[in-house]
């Protein structure tokens, strides 16, 4: 495996420190974070980047392409030790008073490679969007406008893991994994992300340590890349049972 990324929400710059000094002590094979950039909170993923540099240089901040203002400068400009970022095409805001542009994906990825050509540009990759051959369509859209890998949405099931992996062979990609616990938690990636299930899927800590446990070895024998999510679970829970894998 060639990198393993965790990603954390950036509440506050405490909690960013008290998550990174878990991760060290019971997930101490991550050697990257990556940082999605979430309205609800004010810390952004890039000024969330000068507070993980320290403990983790190799820190991802995520770039919403709506929310970047074609007149101001790119998040990151003014940080000379960032190396990466993933730019995400980003969900209309609930609240109608938060402005946002008409920009894609693809227009900010251009403004970044043309502004910035120093850094590493992701994209994203989701299989439960649309249909595979519109995504595909968009990966070859994504790589001409300038990224060099992707981020995949997390992926609950290994078949298709394994045609994704299959689609995405010759691609530099990390390749998501998220426990999903509780029926609550279910219903919101359902309802939220579009994700179908498989039939045998069971919402408990148990069973997603387990499906990581696979997924990560059917990762690591690709010699690919994967960022964990841990959303809603104690990192101490979920992450020192997959160390395992890396042994």
């Amino acid at each position: 495996m060639t990198r393993i990324s965790i990603e954390l929400i950036p509440r506050d710059k405490q909690s960013l420190i008290t998550d990174m000094q878990n991760i060290k002590e019971y997930f101490p094979v991550a050697d990257t974070i990556n940082i999605p950039d979430l309205m609800r909170f004010p810390l952004h993923s890039w000024e969330s980047f000068d507070i993980t540099y320290p403990l983790y240089p190799n820190t991802i901040p995520h770039v919403r392409a709506i929310d970047i203002d074609p007149n101001a400068p790119l998040p990151g400009y003014n940080q000379k030790n960032l190396k990466e970022v993933l730019v995400i095409q980003g969900d209309p805001p609930a609240d109608l008073h938060k402005i946002t542009y008409p920009n894609t994906t693809e227009t900010i990825l251009r403004r970044y490679q043309k502004e910035l050509p120093h850094l590493t540009l992701y994209a994203a990759f989701d299989p439960y969007r649309r249909s595979p051959k519109e995504e595909l369509e968009h990966i070859q859209s994504k790589e001409a406008a300038g990224a060099k890998g992707f981020f995949t949405q997390p992926i609950f099931d290994e078949k298709l893991l394994e045609v994704c992996m299959d689609w995405l062979h010759d691609k530099n990609v990390f390749w998501g994994l998220s426990p999903v616990v509780g029926p609550r938690s279910k219903s919101y990636w359902e309802v939220t992300n579009n994700v179908i299930f498989p039939q045998q899927f069971e919402p408990t800590l148990e069973a997603n340590i387990a499906f990581a446990k696979r997924a990560l070895n059917l990762i690591k024998q690709t010699n690919s890349n994967t960022y964990l999510m841990p959303l809603r679970v104690k990192l101490e829970k979920y992450l020192p049972p997959l160390l395992e894998v890396f042994l």
